[in-house]
């Protein structure tokens, strides 16, 4: 059984603070009614955990809010410990780029290649392609993609597509990386092997939050699940 490097203990902090920290959060859209009520939990630094809850629940919302694309109707989100509400607009780039995001609707650049596409965070990071190009080859063969690294996204399955995002996702080594049911489009065989890179990637220091509905995947790894139920975070649970 894969074990995360801190997942015998959630309250351990391998750093100032956690990585994440929500306190009392309440999220609505526009006019209508809380899509989260009252959250509260840490994510320690260096930690691996699941999210989990039935459809509805609010797993997306509570995300966007941790990756910057929303912010709270009320209560405290902070990132590194810094109050995300009261954070600089011109700050938002360089905090974005310490989160590694797989979406569930990939958000891959239709016009470049998969290897450009897993090479776009290094890139805008202001790395020359002879610095990381070996190492993005690397990571395509891992995730079964080696074949495809010139092939543009409309040319792939959205299985192949869900593995570029991966990729593009985990190929900076982020300090946060946030998976949105990360394996739904692959085989089991092929979603044991991409969670053994999100336990390596957090072996390294990285802390993994991954949404999923697999009960098998998440069991499969002995980590916290945090579980949602109608906009409400109601335990902290064991996987295995």
């Amino acid at each position: 059984m894969d074990q995360p490097s801190n997942a015998s203990n959630p309250t351990d902090e391998a750093g100032p603070g956690p990585a994440v920290h929500f306190d009392n959060v309440g999220m609505r859209y526009g006019r209508g009614p809380e899509v989260l009520s009252d959250i509260s939990f840490d994510l320690p630094r260096g930690s691996f955990q699941f999210l989990t809850g039935p459809s509805g629940a609010g797993k997306t919302s509570l995300l966007r809010l941790i990756y910057l694309a929303e912010r709270p109707s009320r209560g405290l989100v902070s990132l590194f410990g810094e109050d995300t509400s009261v954070m600089e607009r011109g700050a938002l780039p360089a905090f974005r780029r310490r989160i590694g995001v797989i979406f569930q609707d990939f958000r891959l650049l239709q016009h470049l290649s998969v290897f450009d596409n897993v090479a776009l965070p290094l890139r805008v990071a202001g790395q020359n392609v002879r610095q990381y190009g070996e190492d993005i080859v690397e990571l395509l063969n891992w995730v079964g993609l080696g074949h495809r690294i010139d092939a543009l996204p409309p040319t792939l399955s959205g299985g192949e597509q869900q593995r570029a995002a991966i990729a593009r996702a985990v190929v900076s080594r982020p300090e946060i990386l946030i998976a949105d049911e990360p394996t739904g489009n692959v085989d089991p065989d092929m979603a044991r092997r991409l969670l053994r890179l999100f336990v390596e990637l957090n072996r390294l220091g990285t802390t993994v939050l991954i949404a999923s509905h697999d009960i098998a995947l998440i069991r499969s790894v002995n980590a916290p699940v945090l579980e949602l139920a109608e906009g409400r975070l109601n335990r902290r649970a064991r996987s295995a």
